[in-house]
């Protein structure tokens, strides 16, 4: 018997902006215009903003009332316009979410979500451009290893290498016979994902192409290694210049000691966040790093109250 795909309670508008040449999508729920500061998603690593949908949904009436919220896809994701460069360079980022907020807010300090490599930048931006943020929400955006200054012949040696494997085909992305192959990848990826939520993500995570195989909606560009070594005590710097009252989000299943086996860990993060001036942090139980997939109720209690 087929699963009942979900039921999305609040469809999104589907908006293209130019932004810093690049044909920019963003996913918009809620009101057209606001007095209130608008709620801004930004996402993670290969995914999408439509992502939010399910933590979009979970809201109260009174939350979204008059309120607009936006969720762009990042350069090279979903349906935002790849940049036609064979890299990506972390202050892009950096400067794609500063113009995003001068077409949407300008003048405005935002309330600024940021999930995994988006948590990463949006604590990154906060700290740089301080005055634009009204309270700012990182889901698991724990940075990186530390790295010494021997690593960076090493690092750059690495970086070319992927950029030549990029070119030889051998980083593309796998494709799949159908939107059910593309929801089946994501729940073996995330097993808490349940098939009517999993196949819903991959009509947004994925499209069919010109051979009639559903691909990723991600650049292959972005598997390659940053040619920059991770600084830790710039982003110490930075956190500390952070004014905006911050929540920090983590998911009660700790996945940092699989993807970093022991070269960083949970402990090595939180001793990074004594570093921002106004934190709080809070844990949601029965998660994984996909937590708006997984709790996405807890998950919008949390940052309706934070920011309400």
């Amino acid at each position: 018997m087929m699963t009942r795909m979900y039921q999305v309670k609040r469809p999104f508008d589907s908006e293209f902006v130019p932004i810093r040449h690049l044909r920019y999508h963003v996913s918009r729920w809620g009101a057209p215009t606001s007095e209130l500061p608008p709620l801004v998603l930004m996402h993670g690593w290969m995914d999408v903003g439509a992502s939010y949908q399910f933590m979009v949904d979970a809201f109260s009436e009174a939350f979204l009332q008059g309120r607009t919220i936006i969720a762009p896809d990042w350069r090279g994701f979903g349906l935002t316009e790849t940049p036609g460069h064979d890299n990506y360079w972390f202050p892009d980022y950096l400067a794609d979410l500063d113009f995003l907020l001068d077409h949407y807010a300008p003048g405005q300090a935002v309330d600024l979500v940021g999930h995994s490599m988006g948590g990463n930048v949006v604590m990154i931006y906060a700290g740089s451009r301080p005055e634009r943020i009204r309270r700012l929400v990182n889901l698991e955006g724990f940075g990186m290893p530390a790295t010494q200054p021997s690593q960076a012949p090493g690092r750059y040696a690495k970086w070319l290498d992927e950029l030549k494997s990029l070119h030889r085909g051998e980083l593309a992305l796998k494709t799949y016979d159908d939107a059910a192959g593309v929801a089946r990848r994501l729940m073996k990826t995330n097993p808490r994902l349940g098939a009517d939520k999993a196949q819903w993500l991959a009509q947004h995570w994925a499209r069919p192409n010109a051979q009639d195989q559903w691909e990723i909606l991600g650049d292959a560009a972005h598997k390659i290694i940053n040619a920059q070594l991770y600084r830790v005590d710039e982003v110490l710097a930075i956190y500390q210049r952070i004014s905006a009252s911050v929540l920090a989000v983590e998911a009660s299943d700790n996945q940092m000691d699989q993807w970093w086996e022991g070269r960083y860990t949970l402990a090595e993060y939180h001793e990074r966040l004594k570093h921002v001036p106004q934190l709080t942090q809070a844990l949601i139980e029965d998660a994984g790093h996909m937590l708006h997939h997984d709790q996405p109720g807890k998950l919008a209690a949390l940052i309706e109250n934070f920011v309400a």
